[in-house]
């Protein structure tokens, strides 16, 4: 029973965001955040920062996987969505833009596609409700990123 009263719940959220977006589409122009990967490579990471202490030993180059960063290095990740929100953007997309595996397989890591896309839409979702918070008139919006695979 506690499933269906969660599920009903989720489902109620969705709508209410939904309503939320086409409302605040109809009132204003939303401007999406930008790119990723610059913001990412203006950290200028090294195989070690791609890597982080989980995946220390994996058997390949993870440099450039920057769909990985969600795990291991969420605060950078937390970080760019918060700067494209303090920039104005009313919607910023999850860190996911080649998390699937044929992309993941480029670095023997596509067992972690469901967990990427669910960590990075967290991380979007935080800072989306952080920042609606401090602006209820103005909610904030997560979309996800799919890339061209």
């Amino acid at each position: 029973m506690n499933d269906a009263i969660e599920g009903a719940g989720e489902a109620r959220r969705r709508r209410d965001k939904t309503t939320a977006l086409h409302k605040a589409a109809r009132e204003r122009i939303l401007i999406i955040d930008g790119a990723m990967g610059t913001m990412i490579q203006q950290h200028k990471l090294e195989e070690e920062g791609y890597r982080a202490e989980r995946f220390a030993d994996h058997s390949k180059d993870v440099k450039g996987n920057n769909d990985l960063l969600v795990l291991t290095q969420p605060k950078i990740i937390e970080e760019i969505h918060d700067q494209y929100l303090a920039a104005g953007a009313d919607i910023v997309e999850t860190n996911t833009f080649n998390a699937q595996r044929i992309s993941l397989a480029d670095y023997h890591m596509e067992p972690l596609a469901y967990e990427i896309n669910l960590v990075a839409a967290q991380l979007a979702r935080a800072a989306v409700d952080r920042w609606s918070a401090r602006t209820p008139d103005r909610p904030r919006f997560v979309a996800g990123a799919i890339g061209p695979t």
